[in-house]
């Protein structure tokens, strides 16, 4: 009882925010409490902290990576080009701008995509002048996108990296099932959209009040050097696989080095455009803190019990077939982090699948189906990833209010039906791959 008490004061907290607390100082806070009642040991800190290093310092990276690229104009360049494609044609630009969203969601992970994308979409709406309803259709399509499209690789997510350390999934086989399962879920995600809000959508919009693509570019340098970056990061992320080498330590060396070519460290600074430590400054320290007190924290509710009840239920669905238990772990999982945030669920659902006594091919299905329940089933709630939350703050800054009652109604209408498309879509296309194990 102790240790679900202080996560509910914790995750709270997190929530919050009173006073402008941050979410990792609420973490932390609620980490000592549980560390000085008992409900977790110090010999957690290390289990806990080996569980989730390589994937927080790999984040942190990532979106250091993000916020250089995007003031040097790299994502606001895209997404007027894609504006331009849509050739004044609303109807068009809809999927486009969807598609643009799951590129960026999949290559500088769900947050970044929510972080980047909605500001940018937001101020092209204004310039070409939509309706409110109209601007609403396209803000909601950026949102559900950046956690829709993000399992495709193990940095796509701050989850898929938890799960791919925590059951040793290399990167090559990690893409190998979720690329896949990923274009399911963009495809379903944008039916259900077209949908829902088709109707809102402008037959027709104004190309003179668009900019050209090459006006959004700030560092013609940077600009320049982003596209061999990103190809040799990915294929570094393939060629490393075999050497064990950490996913952080790759994604932070293409980090120093983007953060060498914006600061001119050459030149001493001198024709800098984008200001490096401006970026390391506002980069999310708070994560770093956040990931070791609540998983801290939720480790303690699975040391009170909540692991074994967990591994209980996986066993009664792995007795059901291999659909009944890829949904069922799919479903639980989105639903517990829709309750708790994802980060932590996705420890809560890794222990209680590690501690499931499952035949390996069910175990791994389970283990995927964990991993997609954790990157889609959030958005039934505000507070079930931090990339909704971080939309949601960054929303709210442009005078785009959306209260909890009408996120709900959207997520509730558009993310089962999804999940269970990709979810479906795993069950039949994980066995034709070779077995992992």
């Amino acid at each position: 009882m102790l240790a679900l008490i202080i996560f509910i004061v914790t995750l709270g907290l997190v929530i919050w925010q009173p006073k402008g607390l941050g979410i990792g100082w609420s973490a932390l806070g609620g980490a000592l409490i549980a560390l000085a009642f008992g409900v977790v040991q110090w010999s957690d800190v290390g289990i806990v902290w080996d569980i989730v290093w390589d994937a927080t310092f790999t984040f942190v990276a990532l979106i250091i990576i993000s916020l250089i690229l995007d003031r040097a104009g790299f994502f606001g360049w895209a997404a007027l080009h894609v504006a331009r494609l849509g050739n004044g044609q609303g109807h068009l630009l809809f999927p486009m701008i969807v598609i643009l969203g799951a590129f960026i969601s999949a290559f500088f992970a769900n947050d970044g995509a929510a972080l980047l994308l909605t500001p940018i979409v937001i101020a092209i709406l204004l310039r070409l002048k939509f309706s409110p309803p109209s601007a609403l259709a396209f803000i909601i399509a950026t949102g559900f996108i950046a956690d829709t499209a993000s399992l495709p690789l193990v940095t796509s997510n701050l989850v898929n990296i938890v799960s791919a350390n925590y059951f040793d999934i290399g990167f090559g086989r990690y893409a190998a099932v979720m690329v896949p399962v990923n274009i399911v879920s963009v495809i379903a995600t944008l039916a259900v959209l077209w949908v829902v809000y088709a109707r809102h959508i402008p037959r027709q919009y104004s190309m003179d009040d668009l900019s050209t693509p090459a006006s959004a570019i700030e560092d013609p340098l940077v600009f320049k050097a982003a596209f061999p970056l990103l190809a040799l990061l990915l294929m570094a992320y393939f060629a490393t696989e075999s050497l064990g080498l950490h996913i952080s330590l790759v994604t932070g060396t293409a980090a120093l080095l983007l953060m060498a070519i914006a600061s001119r460290f050459w030149q001493g600074g001198r024709g800098a455009v984008v200001s490096v430590l401006d970026v390391v400054r506002h980069a999310p320290w708070q994560i770093v803190l956040f990931s070791i007190g609540m998983y801290l924290v939720v480790y303690g509710l699975g040391n009170a019990g909540l692991t074994a009840y967990g591994a209980q239920v996986l066993n009664w669905l792995g007795q059901q077939g291999a659909i009944v238990a890829t949904l069922g772990t799919g479903f639980l999982s989105a639903i517990v982090a829709s309750i708790m945030n994802n980060m932590p669920a996705t420890l809560v659902g890794a222990l209680a699948i590690d501690s499931a006594q499952v035949p390996e091919a069910t175990r791994e299905l389970m283990i995927y189906a964990n991993v997609i329940g954790n990157d889609l089933g959030p958005k039934f709630t505000p507070i079930g990833s931090l990339a909704t939350l971080l939309w949601l703050h960054v929303l709210a800054e442009k005078d785009y209010k959306i209260s909890w009652g009408q996120y709900m109604k959207i997520g509730l209408l558009i993310t089962p039906p999804v999940l269970l498309a990709t979810l479906l879509a795993l069950v039949f296309w994980l066995p034709y791959l070779p077995n992992s194990y």
